[in-house]
């Protein structure tokens, strides 16, 4: 069964055998990291950080103390691929669940893409898919906070179907209110209200983990969703 990065990256296009083989490699070296611990500081530029399990995010820490995601490591993501190209990443980041995380020397990375065509076209497709998603997240603010919630719920399924990790309208989402407050945010106590909102209309309904949406394609048109922006094979 492929691994989440080699599934991911496949959404770029054909990747040869020698390529999936070469970037299952990269996965063979992993370790564990805790929730709420960072994988990677601002100033690590020598390293990329592959998330094999668990979801992690990019972050800042306001100038009042106050946390900000401002995207989501799946699994299947490199966290900062290009970093080293301005000699350090403007975020950090941490792992919101349990995650299982190689380390891979940003110079192999390099000599991969320089000796095989399908993996530099699949670093510049995550180039690509990063900067419009950055600017949905962007747009996204805009929207009440309802909908900012439910846009990133949508997101979150499709991208976890994109790597098997979802069925066609569940997932396990062991985020918490506070992270969701920092994505979106608005205070932990706002979020409750919205998370309230949207199961008493029928568009989500959450247990303890698993977070169902009943019809996909109405939460889809109530966030003014639409996945073109992630860049995914259909």
């Amino acid at each position: 069964m492929p691994d989440p990065l080699t599934r991911r990256l496949a959404h770029a296009g054909h990747l040869s055998e020698t390529e999936q083989e070469a970037l299952r490699e990269l996965t063979l070296n992993a370790r564990s990291v805790a929730a709420r611990r960072d994988i990677a500081a601002p100033l690590s530029t020598e390293t990329v950080h592959l998330v094999l399990s668990g979801i992690a995010c990019r972050y800042k820490i306001l100038l009042d103390g106050t946390r900000r995601i401002v995207s989501y490591l799946l699994p299947g993501d490199l966290c900062d691929v290009h970093a080293g190209a301005s000699g350090a990443a403007d975020w950090s980041v941490g792992t919101l669940t349990p995650c299982s995380v190689a380390d891979i020397p940003r110079e192999r990375l390099a000599d991969l893409a320089r000796t095989h065509p399908g993996i530099d076209r699949a670093l510049r497709w995550i180039t690509l898919t990063e900067l419009s998603a950055a600017r949905e997240w962007l747009a996204n603010d805009s929207r009440p906070a309802d909908r900012r919630i439910a846009h990133l719920f949508c997101e979150l399924l499709v991208r976890l179907q994109a790597v098997d990790l979802a069925g066609a309208s569940s997932v396990d989402l062991r985020l918490s209110q506070v992270d969701l407050a920092d994505t979106a945010g608005i205070s932990f106590v706002h979020v409750n209200r919205v998370l309230q909102s949207l199961r008493a209309s029928g568009l989500i309904v959450s247990g303890k983990h698993m977070l169902t949406i009943p019809d996909v394609a109405r939460l889809q048109a109530f966030a003014e969703f639409d996945s073109g922006y992630l860049h995914l094979a259909q």
